[in-house]
């Protein structure tokens, strides 16, 4: 498998830079996720880092590489959101 090194803003990883694995499409996961134990035997805290661009081309306003964002809340992320299975929504309306 393919790996890139990727930088990590915010956070406790702030500056550091980790290879991560690339998926099938040749971009890292959109969040990446790294527990951490507890001191004290509890149970582990997971730090968030969401993917955002390092930089754009100045012609086509494309991505040029990945970094990883420090997300303090770590929420979301988790499934694919399609249109019919909103919360909420009635399956025979």
């Amino acid at each position: 498998m393919k790996s890139q090194d990727t930088p990590f803003e915010g956070g406790p990883m702030d500056g550091r830079v980790l290879p991560v694995l690339l998926g099938p499409t040749g971009h890292p996961p959109k969040t990446y996720r790294i527990p951490v134990p507890d001191a004290a035997g509890g149970p582990p805290t997971v730090l968030v880092y969401r993917r955002v661009p390092r930089g754009h081309s100045s012609r086509l306003r494309l991505p040029q590489g990945w970094k990883y964002a420090f997300d303090p809340e770590g929420k979301g992320g988790g499934r694919p959101r399609w249109p019919w299975s909103r919360p909420g929504a009635r399956p025979d309306a």
